[in-house]
């Protein structure tokens, strides 16, 4: 386990970040890149997933920036055995690999977040961002790779028909599509969080998805919403 130092004071409603990536000169440059907003703060790195793992068991944070290809314990392996035990954390994969199985195996773990390497910095923070509110981000080259793989998973003869889906369960399928986070779509539907939360639950298990971004990927690959632009 690796440690930089002592933190700034972070705000109350600051974002814990974990980082885990096998090369020491990313993790540090990824760290003082988040370290340069108010609102994040990294809590720790990790070397490998077997690592990783036990520091989100540590140190609880919201965001674990992932990479895939790692020693002892792969990234894929440990976003499916950290979400298992702790679900309201965001994974979001940062990787070098652009190969679309492993962004579709990414997904099917629970990833909130798919983006490569050669990603902007504020598309990096961006995307601790937006995963932390629970919404999705994934580069938009990969996009239509995985709506083919999730239309072919859908329509294979052994794949459970989805249930018709009511108007309001369409409304929130289109809301996880834009990347609304639970409290945004409170808010324009005039409803509680706790029952946003209550009524998303029983929509991802309508469509067999474990989360937004898996709900959202099967709607538009079942043909149920258009394809973003």
């Amino acid at each position: 386990m690796s440690d930089s130092g002592p933190q700034a004071p972070a705000g109350p409603e600051a974002i814990r970040v974990l980082i885990c990536d096998d090369h020491a000169l990313f993790r540090q440059g990824l760290r003082q890149l988040l370290e340069l907003e108010d609102d994040i703060e990294v809590v720790g790195d990790a070397s490998d997933g077997q690592e990783a793992q036990a520091l989100v068991r540590q140190l609880r944070p919201d965001v674990v920036l992932m990479d895939i290809n790692m020693p002892d314990v792969d990234g894929i392996t440990a976003t499916r055995t950290i979400l298992s035990e702790f679900p309201r954390t965001s994974v979001v994969i940062l990787t070098m690999y652009r190969e679309d199985d492993y962004a579709f195996q990414a997904v099917r773990a629970g990833a909130r977040g798919y983006l490569l390497k050669n990603a902007g910095s504020q598309d990096v923070v961006r995307a601790v961002r937006v995963t932390s509110q629970g919404a999705s981000m994934i580069d938009p080259t990969l996009v239509p790779s995985l709506l083919r793989e999730f239309h072919r998973l859908v329509n294979n003869p052994g794949t459970p028909k989805v249930e018709r889906l009511n108007d309001r369960e369409m409304t929130l399928l289109r809301m996880l599509v834009d990347g609304k986070s639970n409290k945004e779509i409170a808010s324009e539907l005039d409803l509680a969080e706790s029952t946003v939360k209550n009524n998303l639950s029983l929509l991802f298990q309508k469509l067999g998805a474990r989360d937004r971004t898996q709900a959202a990927v099967y709607a538009i690959a079942r043909g149920l919403l258009p394809k973003p632009e």
